[in-house]
């Protein structure tokens, strides 16, 4: 019987493990590297044991040794880093632990995606066919390259011209080797506008074999999910499909003697028919919503099969809808850029449960990898916490997490909130039109807009606010309004600068009669104190929750939120930076330099490629011209908003 496990992972996985491993009265070990010391899954567990190594997550001599200097008897891999290396699993289990995964054979037999295809192929399970890059031809473009040994979207690239290929190919090798220690990669037939279907399943070492039932993954970026729901709308409304589905993922299973949960994932088209692409050998980011519409607890389940349990004849009936939103640290309006530093404040008021099923009640739930406090690196998966509804109905289910979502407080680095709300919301998300080009079809810079309804009136509260805050600070005359005098006198300003660059002044001034805002009709002061200011717009009286946390000011209302930064009153023109200068969009290490002082480049060629969060991104040059400086060199780690080059137009030309 388990008595101790130790999650070789971090972050919302870890904590998720943990939380079913306390239910049950099992012990818990967390490990961790130095990025992640102070991260909550450390926190969280009865032990904990530090990994040498920023890749110490991925070192299985580390791990096991680990496990056995905490007297854990079992290991959970999570999902991500070592949770589908054969390797792994077969140390593990030679090291006289248990393995709280499927057989190692089974791991093997999916463990390369290549080998997996042939395998399913055979089984009778419709597939895909895999095309090797260096026979890729122009006739069969687009293809979508693929890492052998792994998923998440890192080591995916779309080629739409064969001239691209060889370079696309190298930086998924490079993508493929740093997230798994794997770099083969292999070319599929690319299908731009099909439908992520994903199957549940769970089984025993005694015969038994569920298909749990099914989930629509097709809101992607960067051919990573985002948005995830159980069932499945294009299921729902394809008579025969899901039987079909659930028979070809019980062939899957039962084709490598597979135990414990795994997910056997597909891609369909608009009619329903699909193809095999992976088999996932482990739990899954989205388990959440297949926990909702059952009832089940799959943590619970791995466990008991990994004791040697028998699982029901049969899994429980699905009931009701639930979606999962992955809130990510990232900008969505700046090409996915990744984000890291502090999170000030995370609180979700709508919340339930945490990292529990909601019993079938209507509602909301966190499966959080952060706490107020925590600090976002750059080295480790963006995924910050994932937001989960259930309702007996889609549309109640995806209204609800909006709305959760919406009214979350998340103070700290830029995320995917806004984008996540306005999907939700959307007429062809509520319709069910969720293929994989959904943000190509309905435009990404839209989707990723935050409320332009709240960014004038929080501007305007976060002004008052730090006006109540000033006067409440004050060792003279504090209990007069800010700048008040006996007669009228001028105006007093702030100035704020959106997430989107636009700079707003906002112009008051406090009278015996109250507060004067000249630039801003239809708005009122009712109230106003450091941290909540109340705003008649129009008539209607709305609460503004207002955080300071240096420059930074972040307002939460029913009108959605706004981060905003103080504009200096006197601005440091040595702070400027030359035109033509590239700029770090976020932390990470630099693994590629594209040209030389000197060389002559043209408008958007790639110049540096940045590694962050395991994916790879790309600075170009902003216009054409010449490679005037370069402060950067292969290897070196630089910080955001650093300088990285500067190109120079040519003489006499205008940028």
């Amino acid at each position: 019987m388990i008595t101790k496990v130790l999650v070789a992972n971090r972050g919302e996985i870890a904590r998720r493990v943990f939380t079913t491993c306390r239910r049950l009265g099992i012990g818990t070990v967390a490990v961790y590297t130095d990025p992640d010391a102070g991260s909550a899954h450390v926190a969280e567990a009865d032990t904990r044991v530090r990994l040498d190594g920023r890749n110490g997550y991925l070192d299985s001599a580390q791990l096991i040794a680990a496990a056995q200097v905490s007297g854990a008897d079992a290991i959970h891999p999570g999902y991500g880093f070592l949770s589908e290396n054969p390797d792994f699993a077969d140390a593990v289990e030679q090291a006289g632990l248990i393995w709280i995964g499927p057989p190692v054979p089974a791991v093997q037999a999916m463990g390369s995606k290549i080998e997996a295809k042939k395998l399913m192929s055979a089984a009778g399970v419709p597939v895909l066919t895999e095309l090797h890059p260096d026979t890729v031809t122009a006739d069969q473009l687009p293809v979508l390259i693929k890492a052998s040994a792994g998923g998440g979207g890192r080591g995916m690239r779309v080629v739409r011209e064969l001239s691209a290929l060889p370079a696309e190919v190298a930086a998924a090798q490079r993508e493929a080797q740093s997230a798994f220690g794997d770099p083969t990669v292999f070319c599929e037939r690319y299908l731009a506008a099909g439908h992520h279907i994903e199957v549940q399943v769970m089984a025993d070492a005694h015969g038994t074999v569920w298909a749990v039932g099914e989930r629509e993954c097709s809101i992607q970026r960067r051919h990573q999910k985002v948005i995830e729901e159980a069932p499945s709308p294009l299921v729902e409304r394809t008579p025969g499909m899901r039987d079909k589905l659930y028979e070809a993922a019980r062939l899957a299973a039962g084709a490598i003697g597979y135990t414990g949960a795994g997910t056997v994932e597909f891609m369909a088209d608009h009619r329903g028919d699909f193809f095999f692409l992976e088999m996932n050998t482990r739990l899954q980011v989205e388990h959440p919503v297949t926990e909702e519409t059952t009832g089940l607890d799959l943590v619970e389940l791995q466990i008991d099969v990994a004791d040697g349990r028998r699982l029901d004849p049969d899994p429980p009936a699905a009931h009701g809808h639930s979606i999962e939103a992955r809130l990510y640290a990232e900008d969505p309006a700046e090409n996915w850029q990744p984000q890291a530093g502090p999170v000030y404040r995370f609180g979700v008021p709508a919340a339930r449960t945490q990292f529990s099923p909601l019993g079938g009640r209507s509602g909301v739930r966190v499966d959080s990898g952060i706490v107020d406090g925590s600090v976002v690196s750059v080295f480790y998966d963006p995924m910050l916490a994932k937001v989960i509804s259930y309702a007996p109905t889609r549309d109640r289910a995806a209204a609800i997490l909006a709305d959760a979502l919406a009214r979350t407080q998340l103070h700290g680095i830029r995320t995917n909130r806004d984008l996540l709300v306005n999907v939700l919301r959307h007429r062809a998300f509520r319709d069910g039109d969720t293929d994989t080009a959904f943000f190509d079809t309905y435009g990404l810079s839209e989707l990723a807009t935050a409320p332009a309804t709240a960014t004038v009136p929080s501007t305007v509260a976060a002004a008052l606010a730090e006006a109540a805050y000033n006067r409440s600070t004050a060792t003279v005359f504090a209990p007069s309004p800010s700048g008040w005098r006996n007669l009228a006198s001028g105006y007093q300003t702030r100035g704020y600068r959106d997430t989107g660059g636009t700079e707003h002044v906002v112009r008051y001034r406090f009278t015996r009669t109250g507060a004067e805002l000249p630039d801003h009709a239809g708005l009122s002061v009712v109230t106003a104190t450091p941290d909540r200011v109340v705003l008649a717009v129009d008539g209607v009286e709305l609460p503004f929750d207002v955080a300071r946390y240096g420059d930074e000011v972040f307002v939460d209302s029913p009108l959605g939120a706004a981060r905003l930064t103080v504009l200096p009153r006197f601005p440091d023109p040595d702070a400027a930076v030359a035109h033509g200068s590239l700029l770090a969009p976020m932390p990470g290490s630099v693994v590629r330099v594209g040209a030389a002082v000197g060389d002559t480049v043209t408008a958007g060629q790639p110049l540096i490629w940045l590694e962050a969060m395991k994916m790879e991104h790309t600075i170009a040059s902003p216009h054409a011209g010449v490679l005037a400086e370069l402060h950067v060199a292969t290897g070196q780690q630089v910080d955001v908003g650093a300088v990285l080059a500067r190109v120079d137009t040519p003489e006499g030309e205008q940028p």
